[in-house]
């Protein structure tokens, strides 16, 4: 921390680092699940153990193919189970890592506001590894952006799975992309920076930085900066930015940011009055209206259909 021209992390009380630890890692089993199925593993279902063709077999009678659908359904059910417990145990591991880096200031703690400072008195860097779908809307200017996950643009069948899995899984509301990691992020940060640079390494919301930092504590890199809440957690007067956009909307999407359902919304929202909240309002209305109209055309289309039917 002195390096940065900040107090030192040993002024902090031991209550108050473990109290930054404890609330960083309070991860419901819903973005447990969501963080490992888009960026730390890809999501592979193994195929019926019988074939539609050999279910529908005039060998095989009624109750038995029954059986047997059944039997496949359920071995699914428990492979999708078993992915599940994977997934938290992988997720579980990894928070003990990182509360480790953290506790033993392997990797060190910065609030976004001290962050701001270390970067506009100290000339420190700031390492973004956010995809670029949230680098695009926002960003600390002067920061170096090297995405430790970004947007999959592959279309093999395993890809294609994996992004009709997350639209299903909450993808469509949330507007979040299916990600993979950056095999080449560790040879872009060794090509910029030495490995006894002084690097902030901030994201969206603070664990794919923590993921980040990591990967470069392993690599060799020894002053490490972690962004605690991340880019979010900021407040206007914290970070100079850039971008079309706020940094703390950088990371909303879908369904729910065109409705203006997301946290972020609601709390602009309170500050702005109600013409912001007019601009969603009408929204939510043009799409029950576009709704009960297509419903409408599907009815007077079917009743045109039936009546060339039965003339």
């Amino acid at each position: 921390m002195e390096a940065l021209g900040l107090p030192s992390l040993n002024s902090l009380t031991i209550s108050r680092s473990n109290f930054h630890v404890q609330n960083v890692f309070k991860i419901s089993k819903r973005v447990a699940q969501h963080w490992s199925s888009s960026e730390l593993s890809s999501l592979k279902l193994r195929p019926f153990y019988y074939s539609s063709s050999e279910l529908s077999s005039p060998k095989l009678r009624p109750s038995c193919r029954t059986h047997l659908l059944h039997c496949s359904t359920t071995r699914m059910q428990a492979d999708g189970e078993d992915y599940e417990l994977k997934q938290m145990r992988d997720m579980a591991a990894a928070r003990k890592r990182w509360e480790a880096l953290v506790r033993e200031e392997k990797v060190k703690v910065l609030m976004p506001r001290e962050a701001g400072y270390a970067i506009q008195l100290s000339n420190k860097t700031l390492l973004d590894v956010r995809p670029s779908t949230e680098r695009k809307k926002a960003w600390v200017k002067g920061s170096t952006w090297i995405p430790i996950f970004d947007v999959d643009t592959k279309f093999d069948v395993g890809t294609l799975l994996t992004k009709i899995t997350n639209f299903t899984m909450g993808g469509w509301w949330s507007g979040v992309p299916t990600l993979s990691y950056n095999n080449q992020f560790l040879s872009k940060v060794a090509e910029n920076y030495t490995k006894d640079t002084d690097l902030i390494v901030a994201c969206q919301k603070g664990l794919r930085s923590l993921a980040a930092c990591e990967i470069l504590y392993n690599a060799g890199y020894t002053n490490l900066f972690w962004m605690q809440g991340g880019l979010e957690a900021a407040e206007e007067e914290d970070l100079v930015t850039e971008g079309p956009q706020p940094l703390k909307f950088a990371g909303i999407g879908g369904v729910s940011e065109f409705l203006g359902f997301t946290d972020q919304q609601r709390d602009a929202a309170s500050r702005e009055g109600w013409g912001y909240r007019l601009v969603f309002s009408a929204r939510l209305v043009g799409i029950f209206i576009v709704a009960d109209a297509l419903f409408l055309g599907a009815q007077q289309v079917g009743h045109y259909l039936q009546d060339i039917r039965s003339h």
